[in-house]
């Protein structure tokens, strides 16, 4: 009797359960069904008015048009990006908060060890929104103009050149890590508090490079004040043709961009992540958040979730090794 009780009483529970995950199952495509009802609020962890708080804006009213509910813009800048991250992660998985995610969300996990959150485990990608590449830039006077000119005096006078950054760990900051990591040279860093102060020392002559975003730097290129020595991705932008990439020109397997993209709370339904994203992609395939995106220097970047995931999961890893490294420490 006891063992057939056992089995009857597995039986019983096996079914329970199997029932339970159709009912979430259920749950999860009705939720998908009907959504949105209400508005949607969007996360920037970041105050107003910069480069990652206009990608915000500009995706949010294209989606609003098209998803039939307002997407709400919300800034909570400060604690370097911590602040707003964390607000992100304790919202509701309902797929009411959305979160703009940057470059910055991949350098914190090595950056810091009080995290209030675990990156990948506490939020759930959606989409990349948009890439920007690091232009390395270098001051006229400073006496190379290609890379293998810029190798050339770094190795044979080692912290010599002096590269500017917005910031210890900030995306330019590491950008240069990486470089010097993958050429095996050794440039004396000049962080300051944003890349305004870094491009008037740069254009100045105090410094002699900066790996800016190619908004930051693009005036100054066109009216021949800085020299465009290569770009930070993988292959050639539009806007700067003739300009090598790094790897090309002699740093093989470089590849470093600011970036920005979308995410929301771990267990979110996966239909309204997958409505979310194609939501994304109708947004930047638009004529004009295309064109607004290439003005400032950025290029569409649309990904399905598993391949932001991946690309996330990779660029932790990648700048984490970076970070231990080059012994860097946040202020």
């Amino acid at each position: 009797m006891k063992a057939l009780f056992g089995a009857g009483a597995g039986l019983l529970v096996a079914t329970a359960v199997a029932t339970v995950g159709l009912v979430g199952a259920a749950s999860a495509q009705d939720a998908a069904a009907d959504y949105p009802n209400k508005p949607i609020r969007l996360i920037v962890p970041f105050a107003p008015g910069g480069g990652t708080d206009l990608v915000a804006r500009l995706v949010a009213e294209a989606m609003s048009k098209n998803i039939g509910q307002q997407i709400v813009v919300e800034n909570f800048g400060g604690g370097g990006t911590v602040i707003g991250t964390e607000l992100a992660v304790n919202a509701p998985a309902d797929g009411y908060t959305m979160m703009l995610g940057s470059t910055t969300l991949s350098i914190n996990p090595g950056l810091r060890d009080d995290l209030p959150y675990d990156t990948l485990a506490d939020l759930e990608p959606v989409s990349m929104l948009s890439r920007i590449p690091y232009i390395l830039v270098a001051n006229p006077n400073a006496g190379f103009k290609t890379v293998e000119e810029l190798l050339a005096k770094a190795k044979a006078e080692p912290g010599s050149v002096n590269v500017g950054s917005p910031g210890v760990g900030s995306g330019g900051h590491l950008a240069s890590e990486l470089f010097e990591s993958l050429a095996g040279v050794d440039f004396t860093h000049i962080p300051y508090k944003g890349t305004g102060p870094a491009l008037t020392d740069l254009l100045g002559g105090q410094i002699d490079i900066l790996f800016g975003t190619a908004v930051s730097v693009a005036s100054h290129i066109e009216s021949g004040a800085l020299i465009p020595i290569a770009v930070s991705v993988g292959e050639r932008t539009s806007s700067l043709p003739d300009v090598p990439t790094i790897g090309e020109a002699g740093v093989p397997g470089y590849e470093a961009s600011s970036w920005n993209s979308l995410l929301v709370p771990a267990g979110t339904p996966k239909p309204i992540i997958d409505r979310l994203n194609a939501e994304v992609r109708k947004a930047l395939e638009s004529e004009s958040v295309r064109a607004a995106l290439q003005q400032d220097g950025a290029e569409p970047y649309p990904t399905t979730p598993e391949q932001f995931k991946a690309f996330l999961t990779a660029e932790i890893e990648k700048w984490r090794l970076v970070i231990e490294a080059a012994g860097i420490q946040p202020e």
